[in-house]
C-alpha cells in the first residue's frame, strides 16, 4: 500500500494502484489530529465516513468555556471610519450572543491564526493565501494582525478582490450551463463586473444597470444578463401585444438574486409559502420587461460545429410592442386573465409600484419600463436584507435565511433583529460592499471555529452560528488554490492560464454540475479526489523536477525533509506540519538523508525530489486543502 500511495498517483499507473494511492493518502492525513485534541465538526466527520470503511461513534468535545474576546483592534482607513465600522461588529457579537446564551448554546473557540488567514483569503479573495503573505501576516502586531489581513485583501491591490467578486456575480447571474455560462459571454460580463467591483460601485447602482442595460454585447458585457435569459421567443402573429420574448427566467431571476424572493413559485398559481405573493404578481413583474427586444442569435450548441462560433447580440426596447402593458396568463381553472405593469405590492391592493401612465391610462413611453422596474427593486424593502443574507452565506456558509434566495412566510431569518439592523446600515452606507465584508469577516462569529462542542454540534444549530459551518470550495477557489499551491503560474502566459482553467471548470461541471447551472459542491469524495489526481495538468504541474513548489523547497532547504515538508504545507494547508505529522512522513516514505534510505531505489536516490512530489500530491487530495473551515 505504502509503495501505491508513492507511485500509484504517476501517469502511466493503473486504476488499482491508483485507488490505493487515495486511500493511504486520506490515511496518511487522517491519522493525524489537524486540531489540537479536538473532534472535528459534524460535516467533517460525515464526509470521513464516506471514504473510510471502519464505523465510529460520534463524538463530541464537551462546552468549553465561553471563548474571551478577540479585542480586535480594527484598522481601517481613519479613526472616525474604524469606530464606525467597530460599533457595528459590536452590534454583531451583542445580538448573536443573545441568542446563544437563550439558547443555552455555548460557541465554538476562536479558529487560530493559520486557520484565519486561510479561510479569509479564500472567502475575499478566492483563493488560498501563499507563504509570503503568511510571513507578512505573522510580522502585523497580534491584535491588528486579522482587521489588517481584511483591509489588504479589499485594497484589490493585485485586482484580486474585483475578479473574484465578478465570478461569483457572473455564475450567479448566468448560472453555470449553457452559451451564457461559459464562454464569451460570461467572459464579457465577468470583465464588466470586475470593472464596477475594482472601482467599489454602489450595489443599487450595478443592479440597475444590469436591470436597464442597453447596447451591444461587445460594448457593455452587463446585457447578457437580460440576454442570457429571455426564454421562449412569442409567435410573430401576437408580437405586436404580447413583446418578443416571454421574459419568464429573468423575471424570477431578477427577485431571486435581488429580492431574496421565489416568484417563480407564483407563475402558475398563487405562491404556496408566501401569502403576499399571487400569481398576478408574477406576471405583473413579467409585464416591465415585455419590450426588450434582442438583434442577433446566440449560437446553439446542439447543432456542433457550425453554430458553434459566438454572434454578436444587442439589446434594446421596442416600444412598439406591448404598447398597453400588458400580460394574459391562465389561472389553474382555465381562465384566462390580465395582468398590468405592476410591481410586487405585498398583497395591499393598489399598493405596488406601477408603470408610468398619461391621463387616459396609457405607458408613457418616455423613461423606459425597465429603468421603472429598477427603481422599484432597489427602493424596496427587501433589497438590502437579500443582499446582507446572501453575503452572511457566503462568509458563514448559511444566511440567517437559507437557501439565500428563498424567504417565504415558512422561512423566516434565525435572528431577524440582526439581519434588519445590517440591512438599514448596509443600505444607509450606500450599499457598499467592502463596508459589508468588513463587518462580517471582524465579528465574532467569522472568527469562530469549526470544530463544534457537545452544545452546538446538531445541524439545527447551525442557524445560531455559534460555530463555523465547513464550506467546500467552488470550483473556481479550487482551481486558484491549485495554482498557489503548486506555483502553477510560474513562467506561464495569463492566456496559458486562462486556457488551464476553462479547460479546468469543464471538467469539474461536467462531472459535478447540474443542467442548471447550479453552484458545484465538493465533499472529498473518492471520485472527486480521483479526478484530481487522474488530472495530467496537476501531475505534470507537481512532477516538475526545476520549477514549481518542490523545486523551490529543496533548493531553499536542501535535503532537509522537516524543512522541505513544512514548506509543503505552508504553501497547501496554510499552516505548520505538527512533528507528529512529520514524523509520520519521513517514517513512511524514505528520504536520502533517513534511516530509511536503504528502501530506496536506484531511482529514488537520484531523483528524491518524487517523494516530496508524492506528499504535495497527498496534500492537494486531502480534505483538509479541499474544503474551507
Amino acid at each position: 500500500m505504502v509503495h501505491s500511495f508513492q507511485r500509484g498517483w504517476r501517469p502511466g499507473r493503473t486504476p488499482s494502484l491508483i485507488v490505493g494511492a487515495l486511500l493511504v493518502g486520506g490515511l496518511l492525513l487522517a491519522a493525524v489530529p489537524t486540531r489540537s485534541a479536538e473532534t472535528p465538526a459534524k460535516d467533517a466527520k460525515d464526509t470521513a465516513k464516506k471514504e473510510e470503511p471502519k464505523k465510529e461513534e460520534k463524538k463530541t468535545l464537551p462546552p468549553s468555556p465561553w471563548p474571551s474576546p478577540l479585542n480586535l483592534v480594527i484598522a481601517g482607513k481613519d479613526q472616525q471610519h474604524n469606530a464606525q465600522v467597530a460599533d457595528t461588529v459590536k452590534f454583531i457579537n451583542d445580538e448573536l450572543e443573545k441568542t446563544w446564551k437563550a439558547e443555552k448554546v455555548v460557541p465554538s473557540r476562536y479558529t487560530n491564526d493559520h486557520e484565519f488567514i486561510r479561510r479569509v483569503t479564500l472567502d475575499v479573495i478566492g483563493r488560498i493565501a501563499t507563504p509570503a503573505e503568511l510571513e507578512q501576516y505573522f510580522k502585523d502586531p497580534e491584535k491588528k494582525r486579522r482587521s489588517m489581513l481584511i483591509e489588504r485583501l479589499l485594497s484589490d491591490k493585485d485586482g484580486e478582490y474585483s475578479k473574484h467578486w465578478a465570478n461569483m456575480w457572473s455564475n450567479w447571474l448566468l448560472g453555470r450551463a449553457g452559451v451564457f455560462g461559459r464562454g464569451e459571454y460570461h467572459d464579457e460580463m465577468n470583465l464588466w463586473l470586475e470593472d464596477q467591483f475594482a472601482s467599489n460601485t454602489p450595489f443599487d447602482q450595478i443592479v440597475t444597470k444590469l436591470i436597464t442595460a442597453t447596447g451591444k454585447n461587445t460594448d457593455n458585457g452587463a446585457v447578457n444578463f437580460l440576454l442570457a435569459h429571455v426564454g421562449e421567443g412569442v409567435p410573430q402573429e401576437t408580437r405586436a401585444k404580447d413583446g418578443h420574448f416571454q421574459m419568464v427566467p429573468v423575471t424570477s431571476r431578477i427577485t431571486r438574486l435581488f429580492l431574496g424572493t421565489q416568484v417563480q413559485c407564483a407563475q402558475c398559481h398563487d405562491h404556496p409559502f408566501y401569502n403576499n405573493i399571487k400569481q398576478k404578481d408574477f406576471w405583473g413583474v413579467n409585464a416591465f420587461l415585455r419590450q426588450v427586444e434582442r438583434v442577433g442569435t446566440p449560437p446553439d450548441p446542439t447543432l456542433g460545429g457550425a453554430m458553434a462560433k459566438y454572434g454578436p447580440l444587442e439589446l434594446k426596447d421596442d416600444v412598439a410592442v406591448n404598447a398597453d402593458a400588458k400580460v394574459y396568463y391562465e389561472k389553474r381553472n382555465g381562465v384566462v386573465q390580465i395582468a398590468k405593469a405592476e410591481f410586487l405590492s405585498n398583497g395591499e391592493e393598489g399598493k405596488g409600484g406601477r408603470i408610468s401612465t398619461d391621463a387616459d391610462g396609457k405607458p408613457l413611453n418616455g423613461e423606459s419600463r425597465r429603468a421603472e422596474l429598477a427603481k422599484y427593486v432597489i427602493n424596496h424593502d427587501m433589497f438590502p436584507k437579500a443582499l446582507v443574507n446572501r453575503m452572511w452565506g457566503v462568509f458563514l456558509g448559511r444566511g440567517f435565511v437559507n437557501p439565500v434566495d428563498d424567504f417565504n412566510d415558512q422561512n423566516k431569518p434565525s435572528n431577524p433583529e440582526l439581519l434588519d439592523e445590517l440591512a438599514v446600515r448596509f443600505k444607509n452606507y450606500k450599499y457598499d460592499q467592502k463596508e459589508l465584508i468588513r463587518w462580517i469577516c471582524n465579528s465574532n462569529a467569522y472568527n469562530l471555529s469549526c470544530v463544534a462542542n457537545s452544545t452546538n454540534d446538531s445541524q439545527d444549530k447551525e442557524a445560531l452560528f455559534s460555530r463555523m459551518v465547513l464550506k467546500s470550495m467552488s470550483p473556481e477557489q479550487l482551481f486558484e488554490s491549485l495554482v498557489v499551491a503548486t506555483k502553477a503560474e510560474a513562467g506561464e502566459s495569463k492566456g496559458a492560464k486562462k486556457d488551464a482553467k476553462a479547460k479546468w471548470l469543464d471538467t469539474l461541471i461536467g462531472n459535478f454540475g447540474d443542467d442548471e447551472g447550479n453552484e458545484v459542491n465538493f465533499n472529498g469524495t473518492v471520485v472527486q479526489a480521483l479526478l484530481m489526481m487522474n488530472g495530467s495538468d496537476i501531475n505534470e504541474t507537481i512532477n516538475r523536477p526545476s520549477k514549481g513548489t518542490v523545486a523551490l523547497a529543496m533548493k531553499k532547504h536542501g535535503d532537509r525533509p522537516a524543512a522541505v515538508i513544512r514548506e509543503l504545507f505552508l504553501a497547501t494547508l496554510n499552516r505548520e506540519p505538527s512533528a507528529k505529522e512529520i514524523a509520520t512522513v519521513t517514517k513512511e516514505l524514505p528520504f536520502p538523508s533517513t534511516p530509511q534510505r536503504a528502501k530506496m531505489s536506484a531511482e529514488d536516490l537520484k531523483r528524491p525530489d518524487h517523494k516530496y512530489q508524492d506528499v504535495l500530491w497527498a496534500l492537494v487530495n486531502s480534505n483538509e486543502f479541499l474544503l474551507n473551515h
